[in-house]
């Protein structure tokens, strides 16, 4: 089988070799005679996943030892609501607002207190990271998004919340780059995007933080619950959870975060440069804010991004079409897209333009 270079934003590409070896495992994994998929959570075998999942993500980011590792269940969406259930207590937190996920964030918060939208991009479409955040000094916390796949913008540098716990949603730029985690009371990240497939989320959470959280919750909504029980209070996500395992060893050979921010920072250059070089694409993030994981961009015309659209598909290049609610072209290349990948849609970016200016 030929395989196609897939640039969708998620469910997005996963590493080939991680999906091999899954593959090999699928039937008997690790001598038991049974699939992941089949062998009890509670079982020794399962127990070794979760921790192995858990020790090389400690690694990977260089996590300090009070900090917690949670894998839970319904996404980032979850956590969204999660967060401020939690954590808010009726009081207020503070909100950076820079494109759709952000702003499905913002909504959540507000079931459960007040929310002050301490900067927002929204003035101009979501195209850019906003400085100086007009930040409370009574915040229970602070949310930001560390990129938005959608209007393809990024963080480079993180505000400086001092004792308030900054909160962020990681979902689609983990493990893509290196990252002081103690900046953070708490990350979370949906795994779908740079991390494994769909199903599982993860949450780095500060221990006191995590200690603080209310008691009068739902045992599955509760941070110090699920840990106490290493993310089994039921039945977790057992596959999703292995594959994470895998991801994660595979980044380790492949020399690590600070290796792959490397990669990352050439792949989209490659991709920026053509744009910027042309009169024919156009970037929609501000040149300052570009994200390294989703690259954005638009075409003359809505006709010809319908063209480019069809004839990328028909060249293996899948899932370049923008998100619905923008339009336009989108190149998602995370960690797993390979460097030949990008360099194959540049050639047809190319070709494309030669033949359509």
């Amino acid at each position: 089988m030929q395989r196609k270079y897939n640039f969708y934003a998620g469910p997005a590409i996963l590493p080939l070799e991680v999906m091999k070896k899954a593959q090999d495992e699928l039937l008997d994994f690790n001598g038991t005679g049974l699939s992941i998929m089949e062998i009890s959570h509670r079982s020794k075998d399962f127990g070794q996943v979760i921790d192995n999942a858990v020790a090389r993500a400690k690694i990977l980011l260089n996590i300090p030892d009070h900090y917690s590792i949670l894998f839970l269940q319904g996404g980032a969406t979850l956590q969204f609501g999660m967060i401020p259930m939690n954590l808010l207590r009726g009081g207020r937190a503070d909100y950076i607002n820079t494109g759709a996920w952000a702003t499905k964030a913002i909504k959540e918060a507000r079931l459960f207190g007040d929310v002050h939208v301490a900067a927002s991009s929204e003035d101009k479409n979501f195209s850019y990271i906003p400085r100086d955040p007009d930040l409370s000094s009574d915040a229970r916390y602070v949310h930001l998004t560390s990129n938005e796949t959608i209007g393809g913008i990024q963080y480079r540098d993180f505000p400086d919340t001092g004792n308030v716990p900054l909160v962020a949603d990681m979902s689609s730029d983990i493990f893509s780059r290196q990252l002081d985690v103690s900046q953070f009371g708490l990350i979370y990240c949906g795994a779908q995007k740079n991390m494994g497939p769909a199903g599982v989320t993860m949450v780095i959470i500060r221990d006191d933080l995590m200690q603080s959280t209310r008691d009068d919750t739902t045992t599955m909504v509760n941070y110090r619950k699920l840990a106490a029980k290493n993310s089994m209070l039921n039945t977790p996500p057992c596959f999703a959870i292995y594959i994470v395992g895998l991801v994660l060893e595979w980044l380790e050979a492949q020399g690590g975060v600070a290796a792959m921010e490397e990669r990352n920072e050439q792949k989209a250059a490659m991709i920026y440069d053509l744009i910027d070089a042309s009169e024919f694409y156009r970037g929609t993030a501000d040149p300052r804010d570009r994200s390294r994981m989703n690259v954005t961009f638009r075409l003359p015309s809505e006709e010809l991004e319908q063209k480019f659209i069809q004839e990328s598909t028909r060249a293996g290049l899948i899932g370049l079409k923008g998100h619905r609610s923008v339009g336009g072209c989108r190149a998602s290349i995370y960690n797993a897209m390979p460097r030949e990948g990008v360099k194959t849609l540049v050639g047809f970016m190319k070709e494309f333009q030669d033949q359509n200016q």
